[in-house]
């Protein structure tokens, strides 16, 4: 059953927060830029305007404007944002955001779909352990390809189209799987690899593996520890909002079609918006533990599996590292392969307009 929810407000707490903000102890910097993680002024400056302009009340307020929502599904409290188009004929879609954003990415694509041609019921759903879905309380607790489509179900809807990226595109494609009678479409911007089961590796996948190394030592760090001691990490970033926001805001800029300068992309507001929900939910370590689950106990992907619904996937030129169609077809249904004009790994905000114009042209897979 669901009941609708509000973000709630805690005076007390935004009280605290803004001494610890006042107490940081910083840390030193040798060079003055983003070569070595988070430039030290840019943090300073981002500190600054969180202690003095910005208002966490005032954005719950606007926040809580949006249809937010939450249900015990599994025995897991889900919260969600459910959008009904009140058109006839509306195609149910599931986003799936990853790590480390949040429903706040789809703040500009919402608007677009619901406006569009088609017409959409949109359904964003939060993964526990993540902002203001239940942690879970041991490990691997909650498998979210089955958590998800019971949500569906509870909500009216049978068959569902389903649109992922980053670790949210691993969960779809797992849903895809688990479900093919309930699955319409798919639309993907990161592609799961399918096990090769011991054959040689085409060169195209070759050339892939080579790119993934090459990130792997260059911006894989995070993952590393995320997948292995993900708890040594949890006590420090719980610990210091500066912390915190040092992970995200390093994440954001790295990973965003920016540029460089990630406020050209984000406002200062926006990111400390999701850095805000992580902090006020204490789920920075949840949501880190993700992958550690993933990576050592959630069941791995077999020779075998396929997803037969039909697939778009977009692949943006500034997102982490980018599959060939080659590799999408070896698992997906692919009639869709986009390589987009621009945008990075959270295209649902720095390409709005392209990301809804891709999804339009998937629910045309299965509506025309």
């Amino acid at each position: 059953m669901s009941t609708r929810f509000q973000i709630p407000i805690d005076p007390r707490g935004v009280a605290t927060l803004m001494d610890r903000l006042a107490d940081t102890r910083w840390a030193d910097a040798v060079v003055d830029d983003w070569s070595q993680g988070t430039e030290r002024r840019f943090l300073e400056d981002l500190v600054r305007f969180w202690r003095t302009d910005y208002d966490w009340s005032e954005r719950v307020r606007s926040l809580n404007r949006l249809p937010h929502f939450k249900a015990q599904i599994g025995g897991c409290g889900i919260h969600y944002l459910h959008f009904r188009s009140g058109r006839e004929g509306a195609v149910p879609l599931m986003l799936l955001n990853g790590w480390p954003s949040s429903f706040i990415e789809y703040g500009k694509i919402v608007p677009i779909l619901m406006a569009g041609a088609i017409p959409f019921d949109i359904v964003i759903p939060t993964m526990p352990g993540f902002g203001f879905s239940d942690r879970p309380h041991q490990p691997y607790e909650f498998e979210y390809a089955s958590l998800f489509p019971e949500l569906m179900t509870s909500l009216g809807y049978g068959r569902f189209a389903v649109a992922g990226t980053d670790i949210g595109s691993g969960t779809a494609t797992r849903i895809a799987i688990a479900h093919p009678d309930r699955v319409l479409a798919l639309h993907v911007s990161t592609v799961a690899p399918k096990p090769r089961g011991g054959r040689a590796p085409t060169q195209a996948e070759s050339d892939y593996d080579a790119r993934v190394a090459v990130w792997q030592r260059d911006e894989g760090g995070y993952q590393a520890l995320q997948s292995s001691r993900p708890q040594t990490l949890a006590f420090a970033l719980a610990d210091s909002p500066v912390g915190l926001a040092s992970w995200i805001v390093e994440k954001f800029r790295a990973w965003s079609d920016c540029d460089g300068d990630v406020l050209s992309v984000w406002p200062t507001e926006t990111l400390l918006d999701t850095i805000m929900i992580y902090w006020t939910t204490n789920t920075i370590g949840s949501s880190i533990r993700y992958y550690f689950d993933a990576a050592r106990l959630r069941p791995p992907l077999r020779v075998s599996d396929y997803v037969s619904a039909p697939t778009a996937v977009a692949m943006w030129p500034r997102d982490l590292v980018l599959a060939p169609r080659e590799l999408a077809e070896e698992l997906y249904n692919v009639k869709r392969y986009t390589l987009m004009a621009r945008g990075g790994h959270f295209p649902a905000w720095e390409a709005a307009d392209l990301y809804a114009e891709d999804l339009g042209a998937m629910a045309k897979l299965v509506t025309s």
